[in-house]
């Protein structure tokens, strides 16, 4: 049974993404997640840069898709097409079916007046189940799966695919501005 205020995607296949119709900059994002056997997902900051959701329980060395991990960019005309992924620190994962959480802090890619990008997007930092996995992580682009493009803002999407999960208590919220260091 499906308890209240618990956001479920069950069945086969892709069932649709969860996005928020608010836009973000600089975030500070805490969300609870259940992951089955064999299941996958990802929390995308501004729909673009993925922070894995995974069953990865017991694994000795995680990868970037591992959870937790922050899943690789993907270039089709690059060897290899997949680059520039960060495994978690340690494996924080919890054994299928029981809740877990992510609290991250995230710093929006920076553009001048003309739209020219002038910082990265980053993790300040990615605390899975109370562990810190990922500490000043810098981002060249999205993620494979992220929407095209960067932007000053963008939305929390909930990733629907590739089998069921559950998230809850999912709050964000906004970060004062830190200007980039030059």
């Amino acid at each position: 049974p499906e308890s209240p205020g618990v956001l479920v995607n069950h069945g086969e296949g892709h069932r649709g993404d969860l996005v928020s119709e608010i836009e973000f900059g600089d975030v500070e994002v805490h969300v609870e997640f259940m992951v089955p056997e064999r299941s996958t997902s990802g929390v995308y900051l501004q729909g673009r840069y993925e922070i894995q959701v995974l069953d990865s329980h017991g694994k000795e060395d995680p990868r970037h898709d591992d959870c937790g991990g922050i899943y690789q960019r993907w270039d089709d005309d690059r060897e290899p097409r997949g680059y520039e992924g960060h495994p978690p620190r340690v494996n924080a994962a919890r054994p299928p079916f029981q809740w877990q959480t992510y609290d991250i802090v995230f710093r929006a890619p920076r553009f001048d007046a003309d739209g020219n990008k002038i910082a990265n997007a980053r993790f300040e930092r990615v605390v899975h189940n109370g562990v810190l996995v990922h500490e000043d992580v810098e981002l060249t682009g999205q993620t494979r799966g992220g929407y095209p493009g960067e932007v000053a803002q963008g939305p929390l999407r909930l990733q629907g695919d590739h089998g069921p999960i559950a998230y809850r208590n999912v709050r964000i919220r906004r970060l004062p501005t830190q200007e980039p260091v030059e």
